[in-house]
């Protein structure tokens, strides 16, 4: 695709992959949907549509959150360090677990190179080609991260299927 990117085309992309992109983000981000706008916006700008415009996505979505989990880490250390220094005024808030499926949960319990390159394939429809890409792995690397991953997913489901 040479031309620039169509209103009408980025409807279909968010419609098509919206949600795979979004599930990539939330590996990193718990505001995967401002990772997911950002590369939109960055698309539509662009005078010409990239080669392939759901692996670029993919790409500029990872390393946005990738980008915004790191700036949160340096916030989080920032403010502890900023809070130890100083007396507190409000308690800290308990921390709530949310009961999700039983997949989810085992999805999030994966190393993240394995959750992302199961997220890129199963729900982004990438191809391992397209996932060593986005990885920065070689096409084999990829498939091998994909597999670990299934084989580690399969192994947690089955503990706790058994009574």
């Amino acid at each position: 695709m040479e031309s620039a990117i169509t209103p009408e085309y980025l409807r279909k992309l968010l419609a098509e992959r919206g949600g795979a992109l979004t599930l990539m983000a939330s590996q990193w981000t718990d505001s995967p949907e401002d990772c997911l706008q950002e590369a939109l916006i960055e698309l539509a700008r662009k005078p010409a549509a990239p080669r392939n415009p759901v692996a670029w996505l993919f790409d500029v979505v990872r390393k946005r959150a990738i980008d915004m989990h790191r700036a949160s880490q340096r916030r989080r250390k920032h403010e502890a360090a900023a809070g130890a220094a100083s007396p507190g005024w409000f308690l800290p808030k308990e921390t709530q677990e949310f009961d999700g499926q039983t997949l989810a949960a085992a999805l999030r319990e994966l190393a993240v190179e394995h959750r992302e390159v199961i997220v890129a394939r199963i729900w982004g429809g990438l191809s391992f080609d397209q996932i060593g890409l986005l990885v920065g792995a070689s096409t084999s690397a990829a498939h091998r991260r994909y597999e670990a991953g299934l084989r580690h997913l399969r192994e947690r489901l089955c503990e706790q299927s058994r009574p």
